[in-house]
């Protein structure tokens, strides 16, 4: 039985599709006209001028766009969006714990 209160169940009910795209995607600081990522946004700026494009934005009007274009992205090539030139962007796969190794970690081509 499917939660009530899910997402999906909502999406499911009104014969929608849920996408779930990365949860760190930087949806707030990529400009969505030229795709610069700013290195820093506070939470109190609710507009940005691009320094790459000059395009003036809203925060939340163009975290919505770059929402939905990850969204889109992740409908048509099956997920993992990246953003580009950003090793922080987490990939939306589930990630695995290695598992534990007993003894101290010994180095390569050392005695």
């Amino acid at each position: 039985m499917q939660d009530r209160e899910t997402p999906r169940y909502k999406a499911n009910q009104r014969g929608r599709t849920l996408v779930v795209i990365d949860r760190w995607y930087p949806s707030s600081k990529a400009c969505s006209a030229c795709g610069h990522l700013l290195a820093g946004l506070t939470l109190s700026t609710r507009a940005w001028t691009c320094p790459a494009c000059r395009t003036l934005h809203d925060r939340d009007v163009n975290a919505a766009k770059n929402i939905l274009a990850a969204g889109l992205a992740v409908t048509a090539c099956g997920g993992d969006v990246r953003h580009r030139g950003s090793p922080l962007v987490r990939s939306p796969v589930k990630q695995e714990p290695q598992p534990a190794r007993v003894g101290i970690p010994v180095l390569q081509g050392r005695e």
